[in-house]
């Protein structure tokens, strides 16, 4: 599935929190979320409206690996 081009900061925020992850804190424009399971995983999340594609293509990689699960499997369950 092709990545998202027009996904601001809080959109993907709210997608996320689909997973289990919340917000924890915000250090001006980049939020940090975590994700607690068997360990916690932590994502910082810049506020940009859009997302720069590779940013995006990052993080959704990053969570997939912590799910274990693929970034098409990902992008399927949050979007």
């Amino acid at each position: 599935m092709k990545l998202p081009r027009d996904l601001s900061g809080a959109k993907l925020i709210k997608a996320l929190e689909k997973m289990g992850y919340k917000e924890l804190r915000q250090t001006g424009s980049h939020v940090r979320l975590v994700c607690v399971t068997d360990t916690a995983h932590h994502l910082t999340i810049p506020l940009h409206d859009p997302l720069k594609v590779g940013t995006l293509s990052a993080i959704l990689a990053d969570a997939a690996d912590q799910h274990c699960i693929t970034r098409e499997q990902l992008i399927d369950r949050i979007f």
